[in-house]
């Protein structure tokens, strides 16, 4: 049987790469001969908006220097095509991985006083809705017609 991943079962990317960004500003872009489509996640992925979510955040965990140099792998690793995305959330390298950084990020809120915490949820809010925004465009981008080079000028879909 086909085991799909909870629909939450992303939150620790998420929270992986807002915390890396808010560090480090912008990651590095990935640099791979070729990256997998948002297709290629559907595998774990409950829709088409969740696996455009989980690139990106692959994308960001990948160049993000903060981070274990396991984690960066792992994100290489799938995002070239690699390693299937079902193998790397079972690989025991990659999950302590994982484990270990939400781990530490759980330790540093426990740590924040109530101003520090505000500041975290402001910062968070800012991040979210520049992710949201790019996001919005690449899903204008990804479903915006495309027009055949030939003298008609047909449209056609991605």
């Amino acid at each position: 049987m086909l085991h799909r991943p909870h629909p939450t079962a992303f939150t620790g990317f998420t929270a992986l790469t807002s915390d890396s960004m808010r560090q480090e500003g912008r990651a590095a872009p990935v640099t791979a001969d070729r990256e997998i489509q948002d297709e290629e996640l559907m595998g774990v992925a409950q829709d088409p908006e969740q696996a455009l979510r989980l690139r990106r955040s692959l994308r960001t965990i990948a160049g993000a220097m903060s981070l274990d140099p396991a984690l960066r792998e792992m994100a290489r690793e799938v995002l070239s095509g690699h390693v299937d995305v079902k193998d790397a959330f079972q690989d025991p390298r990659y999950t302590e991985a994982v484990y270990q950084r939400m781990h530490e990020i759980r330790r540093a809120a426990d740590g924040q006083t109530y101003a520090e915490r505000q500041q975290s949820k402001a910062q968070f809010a800012e991040w979210d809705v520049r992710q949201r925004a790019e996001l919005d465009r690449e899903r204008a981008e990804r479903e915006a017609p495309v027009y055949d080079s030939g003298r008609e000028g047909r449209r056609t879909k991605r």
